[in-house]
């Protein structure tokens, strides 16, 4: 039977760091992110709500495509995540990266070698136009994907594994089978098959493979 891996990027990819982050600090706007990303934190925005903040931040500073690309080229990726995917496929299994992050960073993982890739809808860079709230994804949404890339799969809830590190990935740990927290917090380590502390994915990956 075949598995799908379904992979957070905020926390789980990134080491200690999100997309946001990584691009704001491109544009000199840490201070300004590490804001938004408190009040998120602390529920007092939702994942729209933080975005459209964030676009409106990135669009009055220019928000160039190099810049999105030095981001990303820069970002504190974990050790080991081509290798992960490559040994998934070459395994006749499926992987995937579901994030609530802007669409436009995460699909840049599919040079990776990743199957397929899901973020939040934004406009396109420069930002020249207004952001749609109904684009951007939420941690029910994370669910939703999942069960149209089962359909697109043939597999079923049960047949997926999923990482990830917090809030947003709680839902998504609650209906799936097997689950692994890396570097979580407390919203989802209580709900995790595996938890995996450290650097490198290959030894998180490697959990799931070995069931230990």
């Amino acid at each position: 039977m075949s598995k799908l891996h379904l992979f957070d990027m905020d926390g789980t990819l990134l080491h200690g760091s999100a997309a946001a982050v990584e691009i704001s600090r491109q544009l000199g706007l840490d201070r300004e992110i590490a804001e938004l990303e408190r009040a998120f934190a602390a529920g007092e925005l939702t994942p729209a709500g933080f975005a459209q903040r964030a676009c409106v931040l990135w669009a009055a500073a220019d928000l160039t495509d190099a810049q999105v690309q030095a981001a990303f080229e820069g970002a504190p990726w974990m050790d080991g995540i081509r290798d992960v995917w490559a040994d998934i496929r070459a395994r006749g299994e499926r992987c995937a990266v579901i994030s609530l992050s802007p669409g436009f960073f995460v699909e840049r993982l599919l040079a990776w070698g990743v199957d397929t890739t899901h973020g939040s809808r934004w406009p396109a860079v420069p930002l020249r136009k207004p952001l749609e709230p109904s684009g951007i994804l939420s941690s029910s949404a994370k669910v939703r994907i999942t069960d149209d890339l089962c359909a697109r799969y043939g597999l079923t809830r049960g047949d997926c594994v999923a990482y990830g590190d917090s809030m947003s990935d709680a839902e998504l740990f609650a209906v799936v089978t097997e689950s692994v927290a890396v570097n979580a917090d407390h919203h989802v380590s209580d709900l995790a098959t595996y938890a995996y502390t450290g650097r490198d994915l290959r030894e998180a990956y490697e959990l799931v493979r070995t069931g230990e």
